[in-house]
């Protein structure tokens, strides 16, 4: 692997965190109460959610998309990106703020309220195609008739290095976490946070049954190509998991989970009632892991939850 497409290392992430520091939020945790969590089997020792739907945008990706704004001058032609929705929110939003060019291509199923939000943030919004896969071939395409930069949503070393910042945040606020949850789609947050940690924390990726990226790509040692559906396919609905963060998951050990789409369902009702937190299908993919009892702590282990989108109709929740 090229330098240009290399891993980002913890020097790197740590800069990203300095670099963007002014752009993003610094998102708060939760700690919560035992008695919101006595369907946990045998009861960790504490649960703390790291509110990453809280950031600009939704999500976590604003991280990513102002690292990779900031890290290098943009030319005129302005950036291009491909996405499922949130990807293309935080960068519309962050080339809006520098005052660059944004066009975005999503594909079909992506839910109309991300795209009304990307086209509130003043991108060019394109939709097509049935999957992500489809609209990055669409936006590909058209980078190379206008020379305008690509922002890859999960394979981009300055884009996990931007995502990766979460971690470094979380573990700030929360440094006796044993063990972090966190979702995965294409893979830029789970492959930026282990690469900010470099093993020092157990990381454990969630995905849904029906978006298996990194599941299957652990499986087979190598990145394979799966079929998406499901509740949660339009945020983590990659067909093929990023290079980089498959890397990064077989460096540093990471541990892989599926869920169910009504674990999933179960996870956003229970964020509402019982926090008064929204998240879409995605954003509550890991803390369904946790109370559907896919991962099953030990007794006294020390758990981070992180929620990490919130791009989503929320009469849903109702």
């Amino acid at each position: 692997m090229s330098a240009q497409h290399a891993l980002p290392t913890p020097e790197d992430v740590a800069d990203a965190h300095i670099r963007i520091a002014d752009s993003v939020r610094r998102t708060p945790t939760i700690l919560c109460e035992p008695s919101d969590l006595l369907s946990v089997a045998d009861g960790p020792a504490s649960v703390t959610l790291k509110l990453e739907q809280m950031q600009h945008t939704g999500s976590f990706k604003a991280r990513g998309a102002f690292n990779a704004l900031l890290a290098q001058p943009v030319t005129e032609a302005g950036v291009i990106a491909a996405s499922g929705g949130n990807h293309g929110a935080a960068v519309a939003y962050a080339a809006r703020s520098l005052g660059v060019r944004a066009e975005i291509f999503v594909p079909e199923i992506s839910h109309p309220a991300k795209q009304a939000r990307l086209r509130g943030y003043g991108a060019e919004v394109h939709v097509v195609g049935r999957d992500f896969a489809e609209a990055l071939e669409a936006c590909e395409a058209r980078r190379a008739q206008t020379g305008a930069r690509l922002l890859h949503a999960y394979d981009q070393p300055e884009i996990l290095a931007g995502q990766g910042t979460c971690a470094l945040e979380w573990v700030e606020q929360a440094p006796d976490l044993d063990t972090l949850l966190i979702a995965v789609g294409g893979g830029g947050l789970v492959g930026g946070c282990a690469a900010a940690l470099a093993g020092a924390k157990r990381i454990v990726a969630v995905e849904t049954q029906g978006t298996p990226a990194l599941n299957r790509a652990l499986a087979a040692g190598e990145p394979t190509t799966v079929e998406v559906s499901g509740l949660a396919a339009d945020s983590l609905g990659a067909r093929t998991v990023g290079a980089l963060a498959f890397e990064a998951a077989a460096r540093f050990g990471v541990e892989s989970l599926l869920v169910g789409d009504e674990a999933v369902r179960d996870a956003q009702r229970w964020l509402w009632d019982r926090m008064r937190q929204a998240a879409e299908p995605g954003g509550a993919t890991a803390l369904a892991a946790l109370l559907s009892g896919a991962y099953q702590p030990a007794p006294g282990e020390r758990v981070g939850v992180l929620v990490c989108g919130a791009n989503m109709d929320p009469t849903s929740l109702a």
